[in-house]
């Protein structure tokens, strides 16, 4: 493929950039502070799916008092009619007696209630305190999170506009490739990752290393100054 000699220099110069920004890329994505973080992160949310289970048995345990407690209020209010019809009946016993039974039907009643308000209010309190230890423990995570983060801040920026700076000079540099050249490079690089564009050296790709000979050198040196290496694919700077 026809290129000028600058175009190969700068075809090398852009592939080095790229080079660059991925190694600052892969910094930054393998600071030690950073893998911390999504180990805290990932560890936070568990937490919270926790969380969520606690706080739905919580909801769950304060229905069910709602309900029992409602029943116990409800039966003190018949008690104090049934007594209130007592005091108003004066000598007929069968009132008195009817009553009176009533009474002691719901005072039995309420004792089993009182059993069970108990047993579920102290299941109410366990469960509150879970919630509040994994609610201790997502506050802890976040405070150690923000310490990491800071601790990290300046080399993270750092790398952030190594980036945004050898990329602005890369697009400086594609612009005055020519279209097809780039396209190529790009399509290549896509194909391969890391280097796409070697040079030929004593018949060999300065790549993968692979000799080429026969046929396969001729048309490959009839492609000069820009070809393709047979074997690897990658682009190569025929001189």
């Amino acid at each position: 493929m026809f290129a000028e000699e600058q175009d190969l220099a700068t075809l090398l110069e852009i592939q080095q950039l790229d080079l660059n920004i991925m190694k600052a890329k892969k910094a930054r994505v393998e600071l030690p502070q950073r893998i911390e973080v999504m180990r805290l992160r990932k560890k936070r949310e568990e937490i919270r799916e926790k969380l969520e289970q606690v706080q739905g048995l919580q909801k769950r345990a304060e229905a069910e008092l709602t309900i029992v407690e409602d029943e116990d209020r409800s039966l003190s209010e018949r008690q104090e009619r049934a007594q209130e019809i007592i005091d108003a009946s004066g000598s007929d016993y069968r009132k008195v007696e009817s009553h009176s039974k009533e009474m002691a039907g719901a005072a039995r009643r309420r004792e089993a209630l009182a059993q069970k308000i108990l047993e579920i209010t102290e299941q109410v309190d366990k469960i509150k305190g879970i919630a509040g230890q994994l609610e201790g423990a997502i506050a802890a995570s976040e405070a150690e999170e923000a310490k990491l983060r800071a601790s990290f801040e300046g080399e993270d920026k750092a790398l952030a506009d190594e980036v945004r700076e050898l990329s602005s000079k890369r697009a400086e540099l594609a612009a005055s490739l020519p279209p097809e050249i780039l396209k190529l490079y790009e399509k290549t690089a896509e194909k391969v990752g890391g280097v796409a564009v070697g040079r030929m050296v004593d018949d060999t790709c300065g790549v993968c290393r692979t000799l080429i000979d026969g046929g396969r050198l001729i048309e490959l040196k009839a492609s000069a100054p820009l070809g393709t290496c047979p074997a690897c694919k990658r682009l190569l700077v025929i001189e």
